[in-house]
Order: C-alpha cells, then structure tokens, then sequence
C-alpha cells in the first residue's frame, strides 16, 4: 500500500517522539543519531545560520522540519537551507518545496539505502 502525506501526518500525530519521513509511499522511521554525529551537524548548522542570518539570505532548519518534495516524498534532513525569497513566511507545517541545501550527517546507525533494489 502506497500512503501519502495526509497518512504521515495521522502517523505522526500518534507517535509525536519518532522522527518520520515518507520515502516512494512508505513510511521511515528515522533512528536517533550518535553523539559525534549530532555534534557535527550542530556544528555544521551554527556555521551555516551565522553566515546567512546577518545577511538575510533565507533560513535554516534543523532536522525536525519536514518538507514534501515534488517527487511526492517528506523528507527531514539534519540541516536545511531555503532562500529568503522562496520562503518567506514559515509554514504551519511540512514545507511546499525542495530546499536549496540540504544537509544529512551519516551516523554509525545509518544504513545505506540500495537504489537499485527498491522496485518502482
């Protein structure tokens, strides 16, 4: 069964602690990271938000900000980015579009997804 975002948002609602992502119809559990990589990537975006923030260039997001691409999936990177002028207020809820720059710290709980093995 193929689910939507409307699916992801009624899943999220019942289990608000879990980090979620909808990836080709199906929904992701997203595994905490280790401390080393929670460390780079609050790096990585304190880096990233003082060099945009004084110069107004967009806005930055951590990993709690979902956004529905075009391709129909929500995904949460670690750090994204999004141009002031593509966004200019925040959105209630997931965001309407790709960011410019998004960021994913690889954690030794990571596993490598296989492209080639998920059937279309």
């Amino acid at each position: 069964m193929t689910l939507t975002v409307k699916d992801l948002e009624k899943i999220q609602e019942r289990i608000p602690d879990h980090r979620l992502e909808l990836v080709a119809g199906e929904v992701i559990v997203m595994s905490p990271s280790g401390y080393e990589s929670d460390e780079v990537t609050s790096e990585f975006s304190a880096q990233l938000r003082n060099w945009v923030r004084p110069r107004k260039l967009g806005r930055i997001t951590g990993s709690s900000a979902g956004f529905n691409l075009p391709n129909a999936d929500t995904r949460a990177s670690n750090v994204s980015f999004v141009q002031a002028e593509r966004l200019r207020r925040s959105p209630r809820n997931f965001a309407e579009l790709a960011p410019d720059l998004m960021v994913e710290v690889k954690s030794p709980m990571d596993r490598q997804l296989d492209e080639t093995a998920r059937e279309d």
